[in-house]
């Protein structure tokens, strides 16, 4: 949809998948905080966005107007980004939790993707999911990604080809400990390995899931 774009979202293609979403009925509907559209150029990649009260405006119009289309609201998913803007003026949990206020939709919170932009941009991924409120999370996504050296350093890339890293099962148990038992996919769309590994890296998120749960009920039940 390039919700992220100055221009409007493409009528022709937002009546297409209401189309489908009326047809399938789809139980979340979701789409990235990122543009991929200007004018005639489609480009196949998903371009992050300054951080900035301009195209923040933009955002909730173009998410708004997909909203009240459907007649449901959506969720915005976080995406990978490998630059970021010096005229930003807030940080993107900052940002996307405005874009929720604002019009209403929920937020897919892909953990690998924080993972990624962490190392990418140097900042703590734990800091990142404890600025996001609670009550907008509808969904979580985990990844695997590749490391490539870059500019004397080194740069993750994600790949969705991997197995999901300790990093992110990491970062995933403190993201379920504090959103609670959030519906989860694991993505894995490059070098698919045979379905026991799949099995097992959703018996992974599934325990660590269950395991969550069980120490909050304990809490409860304490308190």
């Amino acid at each position: 949809l390039s919700l992220g774009s100055f221009e409007r979202v493409d009528d022709a293609h937002l009546t297409k998948l209401k189309s489908l979403v009326d047809r399938f009925n789809p139980v979340r509907i979701s789409d990235h905080a990122s543009w991929s559209a200007s004018g005639n150029a489609h480009i196949n990649d998903l371009l992050p966005l300054p951080y900035t009260q301009e195209t923040l405006d933009c955002l909730c119009r173009n998410i708004d107007i997909v909203q009240k289309r459907l007649g449901r609201k959506i969720l915005i998913e976080n995406p990978s980004t490998y630059l970021s803007f010096d005229v930003s003026t807030m940080e993107e949990p900052e940002f996307l939790a405005h874009a929720a206020d604002v019009t209403g939709c929920g937020l897919l919170l892909d953990v690998n993707n924080i993972i990624v932009q962490a190392h990418n941009h140097n900042f703590d991924p734990y800091d990142y999911i404890a600025k996001i409120p609670k009550n907008i999370v509808g969904e979580l996504h985990l990844a695997g990604h590749i490391e490539q050296e870059f500019n004397g350093g080194s740069l993750l890339v994600d790949t969705h080809s991997e197995p999901v890293p300790d990093k992110v099962w990491d970062l995933f148990k403190a993201t379920i400990n504090q959103f609670g038992p959030v519906p989860t996919l694991i993505e894995w769309d490059r070098d698919i390995p045979p379905l026991e590994t799949l099995l097992d890296e959703a018996m992974k998120a599934e325990a660590i899931i269950q395991n969550s749960a069980k120490k909050e009920n304990t809490h409860n039940a304490a308190a």
